[in-house]
């Protein structure tokens, strides 16, 4: 496996383009190919945005050719106008591609609440439409275009050693604890495969990386991770899921690191869990714990918050065999053995926790399970940021 230029674009079949302007901005994703197969995961919280409403409604329906997506708004909690709005949003593309609009996929993130700006919409959906393309700087525009409080584009593309692409561009920067986050993901593969294989690659994907991120701990309306894939060469589908794991948790952990206000990622690798559960929700709770985001934020040594959230994670547990290590900047303290505390450790934890990047490992010590969890420290800029997000 290797990585390649071009995002989204260096997958055969699929144009692009983008426009962002202030808060708000346009996305545009086709697909060209003769045959694809697609399939998508959505959020679990029980107040869902209109756009994976009419997207979910879609993919059981049809294919899908093609994705619109806008930031700005996120039309979530509008009510009958929010659906028609985003029925809308696939019409505007549809007429252009003289599809059916259950062939297009709708995305929406920004503020909830509030209603479609559909005279924005259609006064850039020429511009954005009329210069799609194949290109890098297609894919850019249009990475550039989803992002709200983002700092930075989050796209990845790598090519298989048997010939296949998989890519992506994602956005999310806070309201991020999947199932999933504020967090918008699309990819695109050149594999053939059936509609079965593809949907159970995305969701064992999702559960190893998007489901494994936490920012602030807060679930969204809106995430949604959709898989189109073109079809022009043959796979197996666990080469294949190798592949969309490295691309899924690749973009994961530049959600993490881009979290609102953060300064550090934060990876949590929990082993020796008795279920992988067990291993999921512990390596989750340590990086959601404000405790643990604030001591990495502060360089703080208490490494008793992980210890602490790992026992209330409702993981298995038994402190008597718990070992704890840090890492960060080439440097690493074995801060635990087998519930036994090592002495003289503190230096060195407060030495590596300048790194940009902290590694935490637990190992509960009962069975043979493991899991990964991303997030980042917890400063006083998400606070300002999320205290002014609407104005």
């Amino acid at each position: 496996m290797k990585h390649v230029e071009g995002g989204i674009c260096a997958v055969r079949g699929v144009r692009a383009n983008g426009i962002k302007q202030g808060k708000n901005g346009l996305a545009l994703m086709v697909s060209d190919a003769k045959k694809l197969v697609t399939t998508g995961v959505f959020t679990r919280n029980k107040v869902i945005a209109a756009p994976l409403i009419i997207t979910r409604e879609n993919l059981k329906k049809k294919e899908l050719k093609a994705i619109i997506a806008n930031s700005g708004c996120a039309n979530a909690f509008t009510g009958e106008k929010g659906i028609q709005d985003a029925k809308w949003m696939a019409g505007l593309l549809s007429t252009k591609l003289q599809c059916s609009p259950e062939e297009i996929g709708v995305a929406s993130t920004g503020v909830i609440g509030r209603y479609l700006d559909r005279a924005w919409l259609s006064g850039h959906i020429d511009e954005v439409y009329d210069s799609l393309s194949g290109s890098k700087d297609a894919s850019n525009a249009c990475a550039r275009a989803i992002m709200t409080t983002d700092t930075t584009m989050k796209e990845v593309a790598v090519e298989l050693d048997n010939g296949v692409r998989i890519a992506g561009i994602a956005k999310g920067s806070g309201m991020i604890e999947p199932n999933m986050g504020t967090m918008l993901a699309f990819l695109f593969t050149d594999a053939a495969l059936s509609r079965k294989a593809l949907d159970a690659s995305l969701k064992k994907a999702v559960d190893k990386s998007f489901n494994m991120v936490v920012v602030d701990g807060d679930t969204s309306t809106n995430d949604m991770a959709l898989l189109t894939a073109t079809v022009y060469r043959e796979c197996y589908e666990r080469t294949f899921l190798e592949g969309l794991d490295h691309v899924c948790i690749s973009l994961s952990k530049m959600i993490a690191r881009d979290g609102e206000g953060a300064t550090r990622l934060i990876e949590a690798r929990v082993s020796g869990a008795k279920t992988v559960k067990d291993a999921r929700a512990a390596a989750k709770a340590i990086v959601r714990s404000p405790l643990v985001k604030t001591a990495i934020y502060g360089k703080d040594p208490n490494w008793g918050r992980v210890v602490a959230a790992a026992g209330y994670s409702g993981a298995e547990v038994d402190q008597d065999r718990i070992s704890l290590k840090f890492s960060g900047n080439d440097k690493e303290a074995v801060l635990v053995d087998s519930g036994k505390i090592i002495e003289g450790k503190l230096d060195e934890l407060k030495s590596l926790m300048e790194s940009r990047e902290i590694v935490i490992e637990v190992d509960i010590g009962l069975g043979e399970n493991g899991a990964t969890a991303w997030g980042c420290d917890l400063t006083y800029d998400y606070v300002k940021i999320n205290a002014m997000y609407t104005t």
